[in-house]
C-alpha cells in the first residue's frame, strides 16, 4: 500500500496538502521509520515530486461505522457512494454519483446517524453564475444557516447560499500572517474569508473589505462583529471596479479565480513598493499566464513588478490549477 515518506519537519503541512487533494488515505495511521514520517495515501495518488514508498505491514485505525455499512442498498450501488464530504460547522455538503440521485434521501439520512452534531446534509450540485453561487438541495434534516469555525475565527454563513472553500486552508493560513500595521485592501471579500483571520491573527492597521453580492456582505458584516475586529475591517458594498480606493494600500488580496479585468484596479489601489496577492483558476499547459497578466498590466499603468512567489493551491478541475501569484510592485 502506497505512502509518502516525508521529513519529520515537513509531515504535517504535507498531510494538510494531501488531505486538501482528496488522496491523504484516512483509514490508516502516520508510521515513524527509519527517521522519516510515512504518510499514507489512496492508490489513484501519482504526484512525482514525491517519495513514494510500499507498506508491508500498514497500521490502521480502528474501524468506525461507514456510509455503505450503514445503507441496505444493492452492491453494485454501494460501489458509487461517495468517500468523502465536506462539513461546515454543523451541516454536512455531499456530491453524489448522478446513478445514486434516487438514494439521496436515505443517503442523507444515513449521513445524520453518522454525525450526529450534525443538523442538515445538503446536496451539491455545483456553482451558478458570476456571484459562484451554489447550487444545493436539502436530503435531510432542516435548516442550512451555521457557524463554521477555521483557524481560530468564526464564520456565520447560509450553505445554501454562501460557498465556504475548505481546500485552501494553507493559503488563508499564510495571510492570516501578512499585514502587521499596514493597510490592506480585500477586493472580492465574501464573507471574510481571508480579512477576518488577518484581522484576528496579524492585526493590520486597515483592512478594507469590498464585496458586491448582497447576501455574502450581510454574512460579512455579521463576521466582523463576531471576530471583535470592527475596530479594523471596514466592509463596503460595492463593485470592485467602482468602490477599489486608489493609491493607498500596502497590501492588496485578489481572491476572485476569474479577477483579470480588475487587476488594473488592484494594481492602483497600491502605494510603491505594495504587495499583491493575484489569485487566478489557470490550465496547467498556460500556468504562467497569472504572472503575464501581471506584469502587462503593471507596464501599461507604468508600474514596475517583481514577482515574489507562484504557489500552487488546489486542483480546480481536471487539468486545472488555483494559482496565487504575490507580486511587489513598485
Amino acid at each position: 500500500m502506497k505512502a509518502v515518506r516525508v521529513s519529520f519537519e515537513e509531515s504535517e503541512s504535507v498531510r494538510r496538502q494531501l488531505l486538501n487533494d482528496s488522496v491523504l488515505d484516512k483509514t490508516r495511521k502516520l508510521v515513524k521509520k527509519n527517521g522519516f514520517i510515512e504518510i499514507p495515501v489512496t492508490e489513484s495518488f501519482d504526484k512525482y515530486e514525491f517519495t513514494l514508498v510500499e507498506q508491508d505491514r500498514p497500521q490502521y485505525y480502528m474501524q468506525k461505522k461507514t456510509l455503505d455499512i450503514s445503507l441496505n442498498i444493492p452492491e453494485n450501488e454501494k460501489k458509487l457512494l461517495p468517500r468523502g464530504w465536506n462539513i461546515l460547522g454543523n451541516i454536512i455538503i455531499v456530491t453524489l454519483n448522478e446513478e445514486l440521485e434516487h438514494r439521496r434521501k436515505e443517503i442523507g439520512e444515513a449521513l445524520l446517524c453518522l454525525y450526529p452534531g450534525c443538523k442538515t446534509v445538503l446536496l451539491d450540485r455545483g456553482i451558478s453564475g458570476q456571484m459562484r453561487q451554489p447550487l444545493r438541495e436539502i436530503i435531510a434534516g432542516n435548516g442550512t444557516e451555521t457557524i463554521h469555525k477555521e483557524n481560530g475565527c468564526f464564520f456565520r454563513l447560509d450553505a445554501m447560499r454562501i460557498m465556504f472553500s475548505q481546500g485552501n486552508l494553507a493559503e488563508k493560513e499564510r495571510m492570516s500572517k501578512l499585514g502587521r500595521d499596514e493597510t490592506v485592501v480585500d477586493m472580492f471579500a465574501g464573507i471574510g474569508y481571508f480579512s477576518i483571520p488577518m484581522a484576528v491573527h496579524s492585526k493590520p492597521k486597515k483592512i478594507i473589505s469590498i464585496e458586491i453580492n448582497p447576501v455574502s456582505f450581510g454574512y460579512l458584516k455579521e463576521n466582523i462583529k463576531i471576530n471583535k475586529v470592527k475596530d479594523i475591517v471596514e466592509p463596503i458594498s460595492g463593485d470592485c471596479s467602482k468602490r477599489t480606493p486608489r493609491s493607498m494600500a500596502d497590501r492588496v488580496i485578489m481572491g476572485y479565480l476569474d479577477g483579470r479585468e480588475y487587476l488594473p484596479h488592484g494594481i492602483d489601489a497600491l502605494l510603491p513598493g505594495g504587495i499583491l496577492h493575484y489569485h487566478e483558476a489557470v490550465p496547467e499547459a498556460v500556468e504562467n499566464r497569472p504572472v503575464e497578466r501581471i506584469l502587462e498590466a503593471s507596464n501599461r499603468m507604468g508600474r514596475h513588478v517583481h514577482i515574489l512567489g507562484v504557489r500552487r493551491i488546489k486542483k480546480y478541475a481536471p487539468g486545472v490549477w488555483h494559482i496565487v501569484v504575490d507580486a511587489l510592485i513598485k
